[in-house]
């Protein structure tokens, strides 16, 4: 890997701890949710063995009910549904089920460290559409160049990570056009689908001919804010699914189950508790983008996910990698380097990442220790 987010986020996490740092760099809610009940009452039941390897059925019937209701897809529980031990699993056994060596796989550059890892161990190649500060908008020219003849996969992750964009419907238009062209499939991470601001999500298997070519993962971690549960999913057509658990059998088989009847009640909860979850995440997006802009920051307001991407150039910033390593103990503070999430080393030089799923108190806190340091 040309990049190393996750030596940085653990280095950048343990100087928080070290110096009572404001850790706004990892994406760890510091909220909690009210599925905890089911999973006490499997626990106590007694439902400790191995859940059956494509999930409890519970939850795989309330994944397909959660397509239908959220977005009128349907999929069978019993053959188009797979639970995964987290979003990361489901990617990753999607990825070595469907690359051989040297085919392709088109991603957009910054991208979830994962995303690498696993196209490396699949032995496959990177081709990367770059989305630039502020707007992160998809470069047509850009995307066209980055597929070829051996584009078996594009890799989507909207709502976005690490910039907070929601990819539009014209944009995932694009993505398909090309996706049929190429006859490629479409593999999208989907986790941050409840946590948008005033912009839809579109899942791209609901644009016309793409069901039968996209595969779809979420999780209830960023949903729920319950990320060390590791529930996760992958939906899509029966012959697809299939050789994604035949891959996943040889990675964990099954794991979780208590966690994943919770993860099933917290699927039929009523709309009101994921649309209030994403109204208290936009209230703290807005606190922490009006704390980044009074300190003259230039400041990529995301419409999804709980991350915000500032550029610290104003400040005689040329090296954001080397100023996340100073912030914790010059100002209390944890940020993630843009950086970290690109293949090339001097990609977004200037740009820090930092998370809004804190309690509101901790956010001020940030904010003030930053003021204190930059202003």
């Amino acid at each position: 890997m040309g990049h190393h987010e996750t030596t940085i986020f653990t280095e950048i996490s343990a100087l928080a701890v070290r110096h009572d740092a404001v850790n706004l760099g990892q994406g760890f809610p510091d909220t909690d949710a009210a599925l905890r009940e089911a999973v006490a009452a499997a626990l106590e039941s007694g439902q400790n063995q191995y859940p059956p390897l494509s999930g409890r059925p519970d939850l795989l019937a309330a994944i397909a009910a959660h397509q239908r209701h959220w977005y009128g897809l349907e999929v069978d529980p019993a053959s188009q549904v797979l639970v995964t031990v987290g979003a990361t699993e489901a990617v990753a056994a999607t990825i070595l089920a469907f690359c051989e060596p040297g085919d392709e796989v088109v991603m957009f550059a910054p991208f979830y460290d994962a995303y690498a890892g696993v196209v490396d161990l699949a032995g496959a190649v990177r081709r990367t559409c770059p989305l630039a500060f502020p707007d992160f908008a998809v470069d047509e020219d850009a995307l066209r160049a980055a597929f070829t003849d051996r584009t078996r996969l594009v890799l989507l992750n909207t709502p976005h990570n690490p910039t907070g964009k929601v990819f539009s419907r014209p944009e995932l238009e694009l993505i398909a056009r090309l996706a049929v062209e190429h006859d490629a499939w479409v593999v999208t991470d989907e986790v941050y689908e409840h946590l948008t601001f005033g912009v839809p999500h579109v899942p791209i298997a609901t644009l016309p001919g793409m069901a039968e070519r996209t595969l779809t993962v979420s999780s209830a971690g960023k949903t729920f804010s319950v990320t060390g549960w590791k529930v996760g999913w992958v939906t899509g057509p029966a012959p697809a699914v299939a050789a994604v658990a035949a891959v996943k059998q040889y990675l964990t088989f099954g794991a979780g189950g208590p966690f994943q009847a919770g993860v099933a009640a917290g699927l039929g909860l009523p709309d009101e508790t994921f649309h209030s979850l994403r109204d208290a995440l936009q209230a703290k997006r807005d606190l922490l983008v009006d704390a980044l802009t009074s300190l003259g920051l230039p400041v990529a307001v995301p419409a999804g996910t709980y991350f915000v991407v500032a550029d610290m150039a104003p400040l005689g910033v040329t090296d954001a990698l080397a100023l996340a390593r100073e912030l914790p103990a010059r100002a209390g503070v944890a940020a993630i380097p843009v950086t970290v999430f690109h293949d090339d080393p001097d990609a977004d030089p200037t740009l820090l990442r930092f998370a809004f799923c804190k309690r509101d108190d901790v956010l001020r806190e940030g904010a003030r220790r930053l003021s204190r340091l930059l202003g």
